[in-house]
């Protein structure tokens, strides 16, 4: 073994100074959110320090939460958006791949062409939204899903992956007589695994943290999903509507009007981030791998 000369371990010390400030950096923000929404709300709207601990302990404002019924209708649309979208979204992606990474494929270079124009110009806004409203999507769940089918940059990554696939394994499988369709969900989505978790968590990720779509293609606040109602509470200071079934008044448990709201707020930041943050660790191992196979044609 080389041994390690003295520039090396300065190299290493300074590397992992960086890595642990750039963690705390990371975590601190996500730590401040969750002591602040068992915090006090009376002791933290007073408290003008950095937070490295809970002041106080209250599990109220999530009781709050939970009982408004907004967000538990915002979370079941939420997974039903999720869950259907994504779907969509797989199933158009991997098509889409496979088709453009054969090789016999016609006009390949057009087609690549043609794709790659859509990453970089659009009609804007206002056709896209009379799009919708003309194909009869507009207030329905249909519009947050079928518009958001195919990802081009997602596609063009699976599309490398799928070409890293050695191409004897499917002659084999033509010469048993397989179709394109068998080659496709036995043969190269099982030896794609790691780009498809990525591609997966992409998608997914993006369809929990949408709100904009649904801001202008929904009216009816019964189908909104929670991202936009938290959007609600963040940015128009809209807490009013958590007093739902509870009785809180100024001078009650927690004091001030602005201070519940304070609670609310961080309260619902950590109840819709705990599911995705959740869902990551099963993806995770799958990443790294994906992304260099993804992003490198073999």
């Amino acid at each position: 073994m080389n041994k390690k000369t003295f520039g090396d371990r300065i190299f290493d010390v300074l590397n992992y100074t960086l890595l642990i400030l750039i963690t705390i950096a990371c975590l601190y923000p996500v730590l401040y959110v969750l002591f602040a929404s068992v915090s006090d709300p009376i002791k933290l709207q007073s408290y003008r320090a950095p937070l490295y601990k809970p002041l106080g302990f209250t599990l109220e404002g999530y009781k709050i939460v939970l009982n408004n019924p907004d967000i538990i209708r915002g979370y079941a649309n939420t997974i039903f958006y999720v869950v259907t979208g994504v779907a969509v979204n797989m199933i158009f992606t991997i098509l889409g791949a496979y088709v453009i990474s054969r090789k016999n494929l016609y006009w390949k270079k057009a087609i690549m062409l043609m794709i790659t124009i859509t990453m970089f110009f659009g009609g804007g806004l206002i056709p896209w939204f009379l799009t919708v409203k003309g194909l009869g999507m507009y207030d329905s769940w249909t519009a947050l899903v079928f518009p958001f089918a195919i990802n081009t940059w997602n596609m063009i990554i699976m599309r490398t992956g799928f070409e890293g696939v050695p191409g004897e394994l499917e002659e084999a499988a033509r010469i048993d007589g397989a179709n394109d369709f068998y080659i496709l969900t036995r043969v190269v989505v099982p030896l794609s695994k790691a780009v498809c978790a990525v591609i997966l968590l992409y998608y997914v990720v993006g369809a929990w943290n949408s709100w904009f779509p649904a801001m202008i293609f929904l009216s009816d606040r019964s189908k909104y999903p929670l991202q936009l109602i938290l959007r609600e509470i963040l940015i128009t200071s809209d807490a009013s509507q958590m007093q739902q079934g509870i009785s809180l008044t100024t001078s009650g448990q927690f004091g001030e009007t602005s201070a519940y709201k304070e609670l609310v707020k961080y309260t619902t930041i950590v109840i819709a981030t705990v599911p995705i943050m959740c869902f990551y660790p099963f993806i995770q191992k799958y990443f790294v791998k994906g992304v260099l196979i993804g992003s490198l044609k073999g």
